[in-house]
């Protein structure tokens, strides 16, 4: 099959939710669309392949996934719906059931989407796109499948791992994505230099459980990110997530002395109780945490931090929110990423007796991002009047150039500072970027 005249002239729309990882799969799907011959455009355009990456991480991710399914059939009437992703994986038959999906793709035929793509324009164009009940495969994902995506024009986002081994009492994604594998230095060391040919400066590392690496390759993270240091043209490497009992003193003394790993760590704590965190079924407590972070910033003061925590967890009474609440109050950490618990169908979380309320989860969740925010203005105001690196990002027309600096403060040039794009210029901080989100 000539699979490029299939595609030739096809316009390709894409939605994608959840995690970083996902929009790098998108991306890669994307590029490989147009290399057959496909164009890509935006998700309001009318188009012949409408593509959802989807997720199902909470109720209200698989009901944005429905939402977007419905928008992109009704839209576009006789196209090819195609979704993946985690809630393709858990969902397949309910999505099959959806009317206007053409193709449910799941986690052990993510690498050939491509080619499923152009096999039902082949067999189907002809008599219309109904759902196909025959593929794809439900099992799970064995292989890696590499995947890089773009964000900024500086910023390219690297998967270097997938699935996880660990199967939190709360989580589902060991069964949406698999067991835990990841590609091989020497073909990671090879992306990112290709980054670097395209004019990348910046790569943030993702995967679903990245300090995990090697389970494939018998290698190492820090085996890992000593090679990416070494890449020429890449001036910054950030480490998207990392689990607190991953995160090595090894791996921190090397990112306070490399070339190009930036002062910058989120670390999912998900609760500040160590009750709560054994119904979760972590594997760390409170005191290994603090340690991590305190390490941190012993050798490297200047460090932003972030920190994933889940709310309204089933067991976590009111006395162990508050338990939580002091323990992360009294965390030196610049940002917190708030989530409320959402109950998942097959997990162990669902045997626990105690539940929370919709309205207490609500109230919590906003105690701690007031929290976040206090937090996060404290660490911007303690760099107020110094000088940081800044790379410049490229954007929208008639609006001032953005970027970051190395420790994650996002600013904005100002009227009369005329920065150059894609370059990493000392910046003095002023009062401004207080008025920003990071």
């Amino acid at each position: 099959m000539d699979r490029m005249k299939v595609l030739t002239g096809k316009r390709a729309a894409f939605h994608t939710l959840g995690c970083k990882l996902n929009f790098a799969e998108t991306a890669t799907l994307s590029d490989s669309l147009v290399e057959l011959g496909a164009q890509v455009v935006g998700e309001d355009e009318a188009a012949d392949i409408c593509v959802v990456n989807s997720c199902s991480v909470t109720e209200v991710a698989e009901q944005k996934c429905r939402q977007f399914i419905r928008r992109f059939a009704r839209r576009n009437p006789g196209a090819l719906v195609v979704v993946m992703g985690c809630y393709a994986q858990l969902r397949a038959d309910e999505l099959r059931q959806m009317d206007g999906v053409s193709l449910v793709v799941g986690i052990g035929d993510k690498g050939r989407v491509a080619e499923l793509i152009c096999e039902r324009f082949v067999n189907d164009a002809a008599e219309g796109f109904g759902c196909n009940m025959d593929t794809p495969d439900s099992h799970l994902a064995t292989a890696f499948v590499p995947a890089c995506s773009r964000g900024a024009r500086t910023r390219y986002f690297l998967k270097v791992q997938d699935g996880c081994n660990y199967f939190c009492s709360y989580c589902t994604i060991p069964f949406a994505r698999g067991r835990s594998r990841n590609g091989s230095i020497a073909s990671l060391v090879e992306q990112a230099q290709r980054v670097a040919a395209e004019g990348g400066r910046e790569i943030v590392i993702t995967g679903v459980n990245i300090g995990d690496f090697g389970r494939s390759t018998g290698e190492t993270f820090l085996e890992l990110i000593k090679a990416l240091d070494t890449v020429e043209g890449i001036d910054r490497y950030r480490i998207s997530s990392i689990e607190p009992n991953l995160l090595t003193e090894e791996i921190i003394e090397f990112c306070s002395r490399s070339r190009a790993f930036m002062p910058h760590f989120h670390i999912p704590l998900q609760s500040g109780s160590d009750k709560v965190l054994s119904l979760m079924r972590r594997r760390y407590d409170t005191a290994l945490f603090r340690a991590k972070t305190e390490l941190v910033h012993r050798l490297m003061p200047d460090a932003f931090i972030g920190v994933d925590v889940i709310v309204g967890m089933r067991g976590e009474t009111d006395e162990l929110f508050e338990e939580s609440y002091a323990f992360l109050e009294s965390l030196d950490i610049a940002q917190l990423h708030v989530f409320s618990y959402s109950e998942r169908p097959g997990t162990r979380a669902l045997q626990i007796a105690h539940s929370v309320s919709p309205q207490e989860k609500h109230e919590r969740s906003r105690r701690l991002i007031e929290l976040s925010k206090r937090k996060l203005h404290d660490f911007y105001s303690r760099f107020v009047g110094t000088q940081r690196p800044v790379l410049w990002e490229h954007s929208a027309e008639g609006k001032p150039l953005q970027g970051f600096t190395d420790n994650y403060i996002r600013v904005t040039a100002p009227e009369d500072f005329s920065p150059n794009a894609d370059r990493i210029e000392e910046f003095t901080l002023t009062s401004r970027i207080l008025d920003n989100d990071a």
